[in-house]
C-alpha cells in the first residue's frame, strides 16, 4: 500500500468543504482512496494544530458558526492519522528551511516524506513548485 504525507493544506479542505474550490475533487479523491484502503496517510503532529487554526480562522472571518468548526475538528480528529512527532524530523526540517527559504512549519512535512521515503502531498503550489524538484513534494493537483 502506498503511504504519503499529508498536508494540512489538503485535510483543511475536508473540514471546510468550499465548493469553488479549484483542488476539492483531487482532495475528496485522496480522501476516498484513505477510507477505501489504498492508501496510508501520515502526518506529523503540527498538523493537528494547523487544522484547528484554520477552523479558528473561518469561524473568526464568519465563514462559519463555531459549532460547525467544532464537528469538523472533531471529525478530523476521529479519522486518526499516524502520527509522528515533529521532534523527530526538525534537524532536517530546519536545513530544509534555510536551504529552500521555506518556513519550518512546511519543512516539518517535507523532513517527514524524506524520513519515510515517500512524498508530501500538498494543495500549497508555491510551495510545490519551489521544492519539487529537489524533494519528494507533489502538488494535490498534479497527484
Amino acid at each position: 500500500m502506498t503511504e504519503i504525507v499529508l498536508d494540512a493544506s489538503v485535510a483543511v479542505m475536508w473540514a471546510l468543504p468550499d465548493r469553488t474550490e479549484p483542488l476539492l475533487r483531487q482532495a475528496d479523491a485522496l480522501l476516498q482512496q484513505y477510507r477505501d484502503g489504498r492508501l496510508d496517510l501520515l502526518v506529523p503532529d503540527l498538523f493537528w494544530s494547523e487544522i484547528a487554526n484554520a477552523l479558528w480562522k473561518a469561524v473568526r472571518r464568519g465563514r462559519i458558526p463555531a459549532a460547525t468548526a467544532h464537528e469538523a475538528l472533531t471529525e478530523m480528529i476521529s479519522r486518526d492519522f499516524p502520527t509522528v512527532p515533529g521532534r523527530q524530523v526538525l534537524d532536517q526540517a530546519f536545513i530544509i528551511a534555510v536551504r529552500f527559504d521555506c518556513t519550518a512549519y512546511d519543512s516539518v512535512y517535507v523532513a517527514l516524506a524524506e524520513s519515510r521515503r515517500t512524498q508530501l502531498v500538498t494543495a500549497d503550489e508555491p510551495l510545490a513548485t519551489a521544492l519539487a524538484a529537489y524533494l519528494p513534494v507533489k502538488w494535490l493537483g498534479a497527484y
